[in-house]
């Protein structure tokens, strides 16, 4: 029997205080910086509302097929190790899934951790016949945590 949930995580080490980790991911107008789903449309439409940062700040894109339309808010934040966001996509197929991140101080920087946890809908599962959630998702998560890494470790 399939599971309820799928959840996809990769976790990085980086050379910087958690405090510049958080600041990196607890606001939204940063992730332009190192998402790794920025540049798949040239022309995606970003709006921002709400809070500036932290909980209760809300980004919204709408862009091609690859882009896809969401949103995300954050739900809860814990200053510096801990930021928990609703994401919504609308487009290319609709999906409700929540995304955590957690960052631990090390003798030598942080360790981030993207999480993200969704349900096995019918379209998961249909997909997951062909790729995981965890190959599908996994090597974006990883190809944003090296993004992170080298914007903060310059």
């Amino acid at each position: 029997m399939a599971d309820s949930t799928y959840t996809v995580r990769r976790s990085s080490e980086i050379g910087a205080l958690v405090e510049a980790v958080y600041e990196q991911i607890v606001d939204f107008h940063k992730w332009t910086e190192w998402s790794p789903w920025e540049g798949l449309d040239p022309a995606m439409v970003r709006t921002y509302s709400g809070s500036a940062a932290g909980k209760g700040a809300i980004y919204t894109w709408s862009g091609n097929r690859k882009a896809g339309q969401g949103r995300m808010q954050i739900l809860e934040t814990t200053t510096p190790s801990h930021v928990l966001i609703d994401l919504v996509f609308e487009k290319p197929f609709k999906s409700h899934s929540v995304t955590e991140f957690t960052i631990e101080p090390r003798s030598d920087g942080s360790e981030v951790t993207w999480s993200m946890t969704g349900p096995n809908s019918l379209m998961t599962r249909v997909m997951g016949i062909f790729k995981s959630m965890d190959s599908l998702l996994g090597p974006d998560f990883e190809k944003g945590l090296a993004k992170l890494k080298a914007n903060l470790e310059g």
